[in-house]
């Protein structure tokens, strides 16, 4: 299947993505009959498509393939583009597709059974092309989006490749019918994306094969919305395409975000090891820990050891941290301390406002950093 990126023709107009969308389809109706019933039923095809969606498209496609085509453009700018793009590849498709959408192919899909790829009726064929066509599209976009905010994903590494899963996906309960991003949709069809969402909820299991699962049980939600039609195909696919890319963004850019100030205090510490101590402190200080927490300490990590060449063995291995302790290495540092005070103010500001038990550590803080 072609490694082009979905800017490919995004000079050529609507005759080009036309023909992009439609090469594309061809493209993955010779994936689909390689597929036998049983891998479409269980959802294995998820497997060997996002396969052949990654493989070769990663080796091509990083931050240096977007500055060469979009040289002093801004990510944020790029990404927009990119999402609205992809949103309007799923509309085409979906206007493509939307013949195959009968009450008849739900029931299809439920007799399907362990047959080889020639008994895969037709109908569910083409309806495959649709989910295969919106799956790798949005699998990408997500990479996309993440290569443009500059946040790494190694996808050789199993976590990273489900946390691009999850993102493109959204996956995790309530993502985009609880957030924001919604207002991105008009209100008369906020009822059908909710509808859309709400009944394939999956936070847990990271196989692929029920990834597949989940999502063709989407499609099936899509295809039981009564009176589809190509109107609604087309809105349908723009529309979720448009909401996993905002999520997309609304992810990456704040892992971003997390990145910058974490890069920020590495470079300005005067101090790398002390300041891991006291930034795990601080975070530590109401015994819970944050997504944003848990990114800037996983980062502050790495880039410590790239930019310091410092690896703490016993930070590391820490388990319960022990105020004392950190005060004891801090009474132990001659010289300035200030720079560990911009580091808990840094840190405790990350996911939000200050809680009192940050508060507390960073004014404890503020006086033993003036008595040294």
């Amino acid at each position: 299947m072609t490694e082009a990126p979905i800017d490919a023709v995004d000079a050529g107009g609507d005759d080009a993505d036309r023909e992009a969308v439609e090469r594309e389809r061809a493209e993955l109706r010779e994936f689909i009959k390689g597929l036998s019933a049983d891998d479409i039923k269980s959802g294995g095809w998820f497997t060997k498509l996002s396969a052949q969606a990654m493989s070769s498209y990663t080796d091509k496609v990083d931050w240096q393939y977007f500055q060469e085509r979009y040289e002093g453009v801004p990510a944020d700018a790029i990404v927009d583009q990119r999402i609205k793009m992809a949103a309007r590849y799923a509309a085409l498709e979906g206007g493509l597709s939307a013949g195959a959408y009968t009450a008849a192919i739900v029931a299809t899909l439920g007799s399907l059974g362990g047959a080889s790829p020639a008994t895969v009726p037709a109908a569910v064929a083409t309806m495959m092309v649709d989910v295969a066509f919106i799956s790798r599209l949005q699998l990408r976009l997500a990479y996309d989006v993440a290569v443009l905010y500059r946040v790494p994903l190694d996808l050789s590494d199993p976590e990273d490749m489900w946390k691009l899963i999850r993102v493109a996906f959204t996956i995790k309960s309530g993502e985009v019918v609880q957030g924001g991003v919604l207002k991105a949709v008009p209100a008369i069809m906020r009822p059908v994306i909710k509808r859309f969402y709400s009944k394939a909820v999956l936070t847990a299991a990271k196989g692929l094969p029920v990834v597949g699962k989940y999502l063709l049980q989407r499609n099936v939600i899509k295809i039981g919305i009564p009176v589809v039609g190509v109107p609604l195909a087309v809105v349908l696919n723009r529309y979720t395409t448009l909401l996993a890319g905002r999520h997309a963004q609304a992810v990456f850019r704040n892992e971003a975000r997390v990145i910058e100030v974490a890069e920020g205090m590495s470079k300005r510490s005067q101090h790398p090891q002390l300041m891991l101590w006291v930034a795990w402190l601080v975070i530590m200080a109401d015994q819970k820990i944050t997504d944003d927490e848990a990114l800037l300490i996983r980062h502050l990590v790495r880039v410590v050891r790239d930019q310091h060449q410092v690896v703490d063995g016993q930070f590391a291995h820490l388990v319960e941290i022990d105020p004392a302790e950190v005060w004891r290495r801090l009474d132990a540092e001659p010289g300035d301390l200030s720079d560990l005070l911009d580091v808990a103010d840094r840190v405790a500001t990350v996911d939000g406002a200050v809680n009192s038990r940050e508060r507390a550590v960073i004014s404890e803080l503020r006086d033993r950093c003036s008595r040294v």
